[in-house]
């Protein structure tokens, strides 16, 4: 299997914050998972113990509490999803079954009366966060929190092919495709709802705006495959990640881990940029929205270098356990990678540098927070 890979403290630019009822949150989100008996006793148990409702707090951390816990309530259900069913369970190598289920679970979230899936504790878990998102959000992000949903169950049926076969995809399409099987879009809507506002079509459908929370999906996606790789690699069964990817097209293991963190800094390069040039002359709601984009990434780092579904304890994953104020590629080039290649003709000049908030390094260590070194 080779040596294990030593990943180093991955570039994080953004201060990290967390919402101070997150300790409560945790716990409501564990008696959620009890009451509806996601997945099973063993997956739940695991899942109880992995800080979920930290995380949410995390990406909320200034967001109404009961939007937190409804966030928390359905990242632990998505897990219900993609490890119960198409990670671990025999689902995840039938994909035809596996759309068949998932599109009744659709049916449930598209309306929660319909008479389906009566005796399914994910259909019913479901239920709650479908009533959920309606009573905290409008029509419109409820209708678009489905969409996002339909979205990752048709790349999570993608990725059963690949799983049935045994096969590994080609860069470009791994890399479209996690942009929706990581499940990032699914919460996007939610950061509006976290602060009680919605964004215009105007603003929310611009190129520049979508394309910045792609971006956010592939930091996100490419420090959970960085992060998770160890725990993906030592299980037993097939498991899909970049560094897998770039593996199968030829690299050595720790080539494949540079060649994966140095695409992931380059992106967020790119996404610092362009985050400042939306929020200049954006509405106060686009700004909240960049700035939550920015929280996603952060917490997403934050509850990956300390959740034990990451740091496996009994079999200790060599992580780290700080950031780096400093990215090991900040070229101003596209990747190499067709589907995302096209967000580097988004700046208007790039000749403009925007200074990284080295700042952040003091806050983090003076709030005692996952420090930048």
């Amino acid at each position: 299997m080779g040596p294990e890979l030593v990943v180093p403290p991955l570039f994080s630019p953004i201060h990290p914050a967390i919402h101070p009822r997150h300790a409560e949150i945790d716990v409501q989100t564990a008696a959620w998972a009890e009451t509806f008996r996601i997945g099973s006793e063993d997956l739940r148990g695991r899942l109880v113990r992995q800080d979920i409702g930290t995380f949410a707090a995390r990406i909320l951390p200034e967001g109404r509490e009961e939007v937190v816990s409804l966030l928390a309530d359905f990242v632990l259900w998505l897990f219900g999803v993609d490890d119960g069913h198409c990670e671990e369970g025999e689902l995840g190598q039938r994909p035809g079954d596996l759309a068949g289920m998932l599109h009744g679970l659709l049916r449930v979230a598209q309306n929660p009366e319909a008479p389906m899936m009566l005796d399914d504790a994910l259909a019913a878990g479901l239920r709650d966060l479908r009533l959920r998102v309606t009573r905290y959000g409008t029509a419109g992000q409820t209708a678009r929190w489905i969409d996002a949903l339909r979205e990752y169950f048709f790349s999570v049926v993608w990725e059963a092919s690949h799983r049935r076969l045994g096969t590994v995809p080609d860069l470009n399409d791994y890399t479209l495709m996690r942009l929706y099987d990581g499940a990032t879009s699914v919460v996007l809507p939610m950061l509006e709802m976290g602060y009680g506002y919605e964004l215009q079509p105007h603003e929310r459908d611009r190129t520049a705006v979508r394309a910045a929370a792609e971006m956010a999906s592939f930091v996100i996606t490419w420090d959970n495959d960085i992060l998770s790789h160890h725990k993906e690699r030592n299980s037993s069964g097939y498991y899909l990640n970049v560094l897998r990817v770039l593996e199968q097209n030829g690299l050595p293991p720790g080539q494949a881990l540079d060649t994966a963190i140095a695409q992931r800094d380059r992106v967020m390069c790119l996404f610092m940029r362009l985050s400042t040039y939306l929020s200049q002359d954006g509405s106060p709601q686009l700004r909240q929205y960049v700035a939550s984009l920015a929280a996603f990434i952060r917490a997403a780092q934050d509850w990956g270098i300390s959740s034990v579904r990451y740091t496996t304890p009994d079999d200790p994953a060599a992580n780290p356990s700080a950031f780096s104020d400093t990215p090991t590629d900040d070229s101003r080039e596209p990747l190499d990678i067709p589907a995302v290649s096209w967000w580097w003709d988004l700046l208007p000049d790039e000749r403009t540098r925007v200074p990284w908030p080295r700042q952040a390094r003091q806050r983090d260590r003076q709030e005692g927070l996952a420090g930048i070194e």
